[in-house]
């Protein structure tokens, strides 16, 4: 096995490779609007590191998000374009979960991402391998009731310290995590998800309203 895990639903831009045992070659790189231009030097850093070429890949894990529309496309698309030349199964992941298996709590918990509009990316979990709600995006005000007491990792928690007070790291999701949980579940014999997009809302460019179309004559 030779897993390729990427991620670029959040501001970080992060890729791994899990050779079935554990991850042998990772980076990630925080930049919010340079996810397309990152990505791709990033496998290659990863797969130089690890001495493999691209073709050695059996199999490809990315993030599905949540997260913005034109970060999170820019992973999906790769994946599905290495998984269709490669030949290979291609997986997807909740975002929230790599975040959740990385903090490696045992209790319940939330992750929340930031979803920008002052809003955020969030699901609570009753440990790191176990999500109890399904990813939505709200204000943190809006959801105060439902998360007040407990302990809360992701950039989102960190911004909004009034509605996660217990706040910590890991704030962005990396590569490693979503390979390593890929692959445990792998190993359990359990069927990975289709690489499905978790947007939640519209994307931010819109066709204006009063736009008008202009046909040749």
């Amino acid at each position: 096995m030779l897993l390729l895990a990427l991620d670029t639903a959040t501001p970080a831009v992060t890729v791994a490779l899990h050779d079935g045992d554990d991850v042998i070659a990772s980076s990630s790189r925080v930049d919010a609007r340079r996810h397309g231009e990152l990505l791709l030097p990033a496998i290659d850093r990863v797969l130089a590191e690890a001495g493999l070429p691209l073709d050695a890949v059996t199999g490809i894990v990315v993030g599905a998000g949540p997260g913005p529309y034109t970060g999170l496309r820019v992973g999906l698309m790769t994946a599905d374009t290495f998984g269709l030349a490669l030949g290979v199964p291609v997986h997807g992941l909740c975002t929230l979960d790599g975040l959740a298996y990385a903090a490696d709590l045992e209790g319940p918990f939330v992750v929340a991402t930031d979803a920008r509009r002052k809003e955020v990316y969030w699901a609570r979990y009753a440990d790191s391998r176990t999500r109890l709600t399904e990813p939505a995006v709200d204000r943190p005000a809006d959801i105060a009731g439902q998360v007040a007491g407990l302990p809360a990792v992701g950039a989102g928690a960190l911004l909004y310290p009034d509605t996660f007070p217990q706040a910590h790291e890991p704030e962005h999701v990396t590569a490693a995590a979503l390979a390593r949980l890929a692959a445990e579940r792998l190993a359990a014999g359990r069927d990975l998800p289709a690489p499905r997009p978790l947007y939640l809302r519209r994307p931010d460019a819109q066709v204006p309203k009063n736009y008008k179309v202009v046909t040749p004559k």
